[in-house]
């Protein structure tokens, strides 16, 4: 059950915003075989001044079509995993307008402990919710 934040260069139509939302969950499910309703995503927009994404020395410069994606999702999956996921979001984003240079993804983990669904409850550790991989 990944939890998806984006973050952009303000300035795109509604209907792009969405398309990439879409585009990083095709991903998400393509790689991560999650169920398609397991859908959580934030969109935030912010001014161009408002962002600073440099190329971390590989020596390549980022546009205004930058797209930072943050996935927090439970620990467990391979580097191989991972490395499959980073190719494909970006993959999906091209047909978009967006190069690889500018498709920055960060993923964090943490464990069925740390995840609620409402109502002030840890579904997964009570037994209401099945722990994915598991």
């Amino acid at each position: 059950m990944p939890f998806v934040r984006i973050d952009l260069i303000r300035g795109r139509r509604p209907d792009e915003v969405r398309a990439i939302a879409d585009a990083t969950h095709q991903a998400l499910l393509d790689v991560l075989d999650i169920p398609e309703r397991n859908r959580f995503q934030i969109i935030t927009e912010h001014d161009a001044d408002h962002v600073i994404a440099l190329d971390a020395g590989l020596g390549f410069e980022r546009s205004d079509r930058l797209v930072m994606i943050q996935i927090f999702t439970q620990s467990g999956r391979t580097t191989e995993v991972k490395q499959r996921l980073f190719h494909t979001i970006a993959e999906q984003l091209e047909p978009l307008g967006i190069s690889g240079e500018d498709v920055f993804i960060g993923i964090v983990e943490n464990g069925p402990q740390d995840w609620s669904f409402g109502f002030g409850r840890a579904q997964y550790t009570e037994g209401d919710l099945a722990v994915p991989g598991r």
